[in-house]
């Protein structure tokens, strides 16, 4: 199994890969080509993120510059997304987000994992637990989340949070660690 299969695959890989390293290394010029880009220049934004990105659910989407991530490819994003300024996304295992999710400034989502352990974590060896995020969620600027948490659907996770596990559907969730403070009312269509 190549090193790129383990980290898709969420198990233990080596993060000095040459393999790996060509593909950070790729993603981060296109990463600068995209933040280097006039702001009016929409259409050749969208082309880079569709072509950067594993999936992009329309071409209603918006990430202001700068954006930063490792690979592109692990991330996913519904319809209608926007994503404020400095959006952070680690995305050693997959990201996916769901259709109208809004991201404030300076929100980062990691999904890389390293050992606790001096050694271990010095032998540049580390896997990714994948995160996701529902449909119709608003994250609030400076919120940061960690790897192996799902947010469900309908959820507004309040600016500065740090969200640790996982947030259920329909609430408002707050604080660090994030937790649920109160419901959001269902609407009947």
């Amino acid at each position: 199994m190549t090193e790129k299969e383990k980290l898709l695959a969420g198990e233990v890989y080596s993060a000095t890969d040459a393999e790996l390293l060509r593909e950070l290394n790729a993603c981060k010029d296109t990463i600068h080509r995209y933040n280097q880009l006039l702001p009016s220049k929409r259409a050749e934004r969208l082309e880079i993120l569709k072509g950067l990105l594993g999936h992009v659910g329309d071409d209603n989407i918006l990430i202001n510059q700068p954006f930063f991530c490792d690979y592109g490819s692990n991330i996913s994003v519904g319809k209608r997304f926007f994503a404020n300024f400095n959006f952070t996304v680690l995305d050693e295992a997959r990201v996916t987000i769901g259709d109208d999710c809004f991201v404030g400034p300076n929100v980062g989502i990691y999904t890389a994992c390293h050992s606790t352990d001096p050694v271990e974590r010095n032998s540049r060896r580390e896997w990714g637990e994948p995160v996701t995020i529902g449909d119709n969620v608003w994250i609030g600027g400076g919120v940061t989340i960690l790897p192996g948490v799902t947010i469900g659907d309908n959820v507004t996770i309040g600016a500065g949070s740090v969200v640790t596990h996982d947030i259920p559907s329909n609430v408002i969730a707050v604080g660090s660690p994030c937790r649920p403070i109160k419901p959001i009312p269902q609407h009947q269509d």
